[in-house]
């Protein structure tokens, strides 16, 4: 019903903004990966949203990427993984780390999302192997977080195990040489990581 919303941005709460669109101001719930990425307050924004209709709310989720609304549709059609829980989910990882995830069936990488249990992990993988890992790959586009070789995707889990967010454990692999091995790549990821 409601597939975009440009307007003037008036409110941050997260995950909640409110949007003034020619003096109707919309509240749209949108995951954190989109929240960072806003402009200041009373700039113009435009949002991809998906509007969800229930017996007690209508609620509106805006997206800063086509990737973004795309995943949270496919998360929502899984029985038990409501819109909150799919917000969830891609506020605790990116569209490129979920397909990863999604593709090498990597329960840890889900279980670290707030809400997510080791059995929902599961069956989100179960559910969406095929689905959603195949259908997303493509669509982080080329440096993503999404290493490119066995060697980088150990890199890249080590460095999450020490605590380093996806977004700054994909960040060191960029920084790495391509052929690089796995413990010296360790090595030259928390130096660049110190910096």
């Amino acid at each position: 019903m409601i597939g975009k919303l440009t307007g003037t941005l008036l409110e941050k709460n997260p995950p909640q903004l409110l949007i003034d669109c020619h003096g109707v101001g919309y509240e749209v719930d949108v995951p954190m990966s989109t929240f960072y990425n806003l402009p200041a307050m009373g700039d113009r924004v435009s949002l991809l949203t998906h509007f969800v209709v229930r017996e007690d709310a209508q609620i509106l989720y805006g997206f800063g990427t086509p990737q973004e609304r795309q995943a949270f549709k496919l998360l929502i059609k899984i029985t038990g993984v409501g819109p909150r829980m799919a917000l969830s989910v891609l506020s605790g990882m990116s569209v490129a780390d979920l397909a990863h995830a999604i593709t090498d069936q990597e329960v840890g990488r889900l279980v670290k999302v707030p809400g997510i249990g080791k059995k929902t992990a599961e069956r989100l993988l179960l559910e969406l192997k095929g689905k959603l890992g195949a259908d997303l790959g493509g669509l982080g586009g080329p440096g993503m977080g999404v290493p490119r070789t066995d060697a980088q995707a150990d890199i890249q889990q080590a460095l999450i195990a020490l605590g380093y967010s996806d977004k700054d454990a994909a960040a060191a692999l960029k920084l790495l040489p391509a052929e690089v091995g796995v413990s010296e790549g360790i090595k030259l990821a928390l130096k660049a990581l110190a910096k």
